[in-house]
C-alpha cells in the first residue's frame, strides 16, 4: 500500500502549474518545486507543543505509538516520559508540509529521500530553512513495483520503450536508479507522465492498458491486478495479457528511504530536543517490532496500537487490516540502520550516495536546477544507543542457502537462469587464470557491491565458463567418449572453482572496504564449456573463429535475478 502524500504532491503540483497539456500526458511539464511555492519565511515560534507531520505509511505507526497512540501526547507515552509534547498531524499533501515548514509552523519535514530532495531547492533559499536529515525510519520493502508487457525480460529491454510514471510521485528516482544500474538513462526511455498515482483514469495503471505503453511504475495492489495476482496477466479482471512484475521493492529494497528532516535554525537552537525526539523514535520502533512479535500475548496493547494507527492514517478504526499491510510494506532500519545510513562512508546506499543518485535523476528531468548539498545532523550514536534494548550491529542473513541452491539448480537444468534477470555483466580472465584480485577487477567488484546493496532482495548468480578448445582438440584427435566426458567434467569443475573464487574475492573486497554483504545472497554455477559465445554446433561447442571469440569464452558472468515468487528462499522475519 503506497503512501498518499506522494500521490497528493503530484496532483496538487500538476494543477498549480497547469502541467497537463491538451495533447496528452506525454507533455506534462515538470516544474521545480521552487517555482510553485511562494510563501514567506517565518521563524519557528516558541511553544511547549511541537507540530510533527505524519504521512500515510507503515513507518509512521512507530511515531503514533511513541505519542501514546494519539494525536496529542498522552501521559506515560514514550514522548511524554522524555518531556516532549507533540501534536501529530497527518499531512499527505507534501507541498503543504513544505509551506508550513518554511513559514515556521512546524520545524519538521516528513517524507521520502526523494521528496526531501525534490524540495531542496526551495528550502535552500534561506539558511534557516535548509533541511537537515535527522533520522531514517524505513526502506520500502514491497509496496512499489515495475510492471512490464511481453518482450521485456530485463531492465535493459526498457531502452526505447514507453514507461508510465506519476509526475512528482514516489517512483521518479526509482526509475532513475534502475536505469543507471542497467547502463541506461532517462533519455533512453519515453516517459508518459500521469497526473495521479492510483485509483483514477489518469494513473500509471490505467495508462499501462494502452497499446503504446510498455511498462509502468505502480503500487503493489495495482501491480497485482495488472498481472493476475502477481503471475502473468490473462487479460481478465483488469489484468493486461502477458503482463508481469519485473521488479518490486521487495527486490529493490534499498531505493526508497523514509526520513525526518528538521530546519537548520531549529536544530541549532534546540539540538538536545531534536536528539531526544530521534531517540524516542528509535525506542518506539523497537517497542513496535516487539509488540508485533508478541501480539498474541499482548492482544489488548496490539489492538490499541493498530486501531489508533488505522484511525489516524486511514481515517477508519475498522481499517486495521490495511494498517497492518502498511506495516508489512516497510522495513524499519533501527539503530544499526541509522548508523549505517548516516555514518558509514563506504556503504553504497548511505545518505550521501542516495542523495547524489536522486539529484542526478531530478536534474536530468528538470526537477532541480543543480545539485544541492543536503546535510545530516551528525549525531553521536553512542549517546543515542542508551536505553535501547539489544542493539544489533549485524544484519541477519536474508536467504535460505539450501533453498536458493535448489531453485537455481532447477533453473539451470531447465535452461532458465535468465528468467527473472534484472541485470547482468561479465568479467573476462586470462588463459589458465585461477586468481582474481581486487587490483585487477576493482571496477567490476565495486559494481557487484553496489548492486548487492541496492537490490538486497535479489539473488546474485556467479556463473563460470571455460574455454572449449581443449575438448575440441581431443575430439578432433579421435579421443574416446570416456575421455571426452572426463574433459567436459574437468572444464565444468574448473569453471565452478573460478566462479567461487570470484565470489570469494568480491566478499573479501567488500570487507576490506568496510561493507558487509550477505553471503546467502550469492550462489555459484559452473557451466564448463556448454555455453560458449561461439555457440553450439549440435551437442558440442562451435570452434571459435577469432581470437576475440576464443577469449570471450573465458569469462565469469554476474546475473542479478528476482526470486520474489520463490517465497521459500526467504528467511522469515523475526
Amino acid at each position: 500500500m503506497r503512501r498518499m502524500s506522494e500521490f497528493l504532491l503530484g496532483s496538487v503540483l500538476l494543477v498549480l502549474v497547469g502541467a497537463i497539456a491538451q495533447a496528452g500526458p506525454q507533455e506534462v511539464k515538470l516544474a521545480p518545486l521552487a517555482q510553485v511555492i511562494k510563501v514567506g519565511v517565518g521563524e519557528v515560534q516558541p511553544s511547549d507543543e511541537v507540530l510533527v507531520p505524519l504521512i500515510t505509511w507503515g513507518g509512521d505507526i512507530a511515531t503514533i505509538l511513541a505519542n501514546g497512540n494519539a494525536l496529542a501526547t498522552k501521559p506515560e507515552s514514550i514522548f511524554a516520559k522524555a518531556n516532549l509534547k507533540v501534536k501529530l498531524t497527518r499531512m499527505d499533501d507534501f507541498k503543504k508540509q513544505v509551506e508550513l515548514f518554511i513559514q515556521g509552523k512546524t520545524p519538521y519535514l516528513r517524507g521520502t529521500m526523494g521528496m526531501i530532495n525534490m524540495a531542496a531547492d526551495v528550502l535552500d533559499k534561506d539558511p534557516g530553512t535548509k533541511p537537515v536529515v535527522i533520522y531514517q525510519m524505513t526502506w520500502s520493502a514491497g509496496g512499489d513495483c515495475l510492471v512490464v508487457k511481453e518482450g521485456i525480460r530485463t531492465v535493459k529491454d526498457l531502452k526505447g520503450k514507453t514507461v508510465a510514471l506519476q509526475a512528482y510521485g514516489p517512483h521518479v528516482d526509482y526509475l532513475g536508479t534502475i536505469l543507471k544500474d542497467a547502463g541506461l538513462s532517462t533519455k533512453d526511455v519515453k516517459i508518459l507522465w500521469t497526473e495521479d498515482l492510483t485509483g483514477t483514469d489518469k494513473s500509471p495503471a490505467e495508462a499501462f492498458t494502452r497499446k503504446e505503453v510498455d511498462a509502468a511504475f505502480v503500487i503493489i495492489p495495482d501491480g497485482l491486478m495488472l498481472t493476475s495476482k502477481g503471475t502473468t496477466g490473462t487479460g481478465a479482471e483488469g489484468s493486461v495479457k502477458g503482463a508481469k512484475i519485473l521488479m518490486s521493492t521487495k527486490t529493490a529494497n534499498r531505493i526508497i528511504a523514509d526520513v525526518y528532516a528538521v530546519r537548520t535554525d531549529y536544530l541549532n537552537a534546540h539540538r538536545d530536543r531534536v536528539r531526544t525526539f530521534v531517540h524516542c523514535l528509535l525506542r518506539a520502533e523497537q517497542e513496535l517490532k516487539q509488540l508485533f512479535k508478541d501480539r498474541k500475548g499482548r492482544m489488548d496493547e496490539f489492538k490499541d496500537m493498530i486501531t489508533a494507527s488505522a484511525k489516524i492514517l486511514l481515517d477508519s478504526e475498522q481499517a486495521t487490516g490495511d494498517a497492518e499491510a502498511l506495516y508489512g510494506d516497510c522495513e524499519y532500519v533501527g539503530f544499526a540502520g541509522n548508523v549505517k545510513f548516516f555514518g558509514d562512508p563506504n556503504w553504497p546506499r548511505n545518505m550521501t550516495n542516495l542523495t547524489r543518485s536522486i539529484q542526478s535523476t531530478f536534474v536530468s528531468l528538470g526537477l532541480l536546477p543543480r545539485s544541492i548539498q543536503l546535510s545530516q545532523a551528525g549525531w553521536n550514536y553512542d549517546r543515542l544507543r542508551e536505553g535501547l534494548a539489544g542493539v544489533a550491529d549485524i544484519e541477519a542473513p536474508r536467504f535460505k542457502a539450501e533453498e536458493v541452491a535448489k531453485v537455481i539448480e532447477k533453473k539451470r537444468a531447465e535452461g532458465a537462469l535468465g528468467e527473472g534477470e534484472l541485470f547482468s555483466f561479465e568479467i573476462l580472465f586470462q588463459p589458465n587464470q585461477n586468481t582474481f584480485s581486487a587490483d585487477m577487477y576493482a571496477d567490476e567488484f565495486e559494481r557487484v557491491v553496489d548492486l548487492a546493496s541496492t537490490y538486497g532482495g535479489a539473488i546474485i548468480i556467479v556463473e563460470g565458463h571455460s574455454d572449449p578448445m581443449g575438448y575440441l582438440r581431443k575430439k578432433k584427435e579421435g579421443g574416446q567418449e570416456v575421455v571426452l566426458k572426463r574433459v567436459k567434467q574437468a572444464a565444468k569443475n574448473l569453471s565452478l572453482t573460478r566462479a567461487a573464487a570470484v565470489r570469494d574475492n568480491v566478499m573479501e573486497h567488500s570487507q576490506s572496504k568496510g561493507v558487509s554483504l550477505d553471503p546467502t545472497q550469492f550462489t555459484v554455477v559452473g557451466h564448463g564449456i556448454m555455453q560458449p559465445k561461439s555457440g553450439m554446433c549440435g551437442d558440442d561447442p562451435c570452434p571459435p573463429k577469432t581470437k576475440e571469440e576464443w577469449r570471450s569464452n573465458m569469462r565469469v558472468t554476474f546475473r542479478i535475478i528476482q526470486v520474489e515468487a520463490e517465497e521459500s528462499v526467504f528467511k522469515p522475519l523475526e
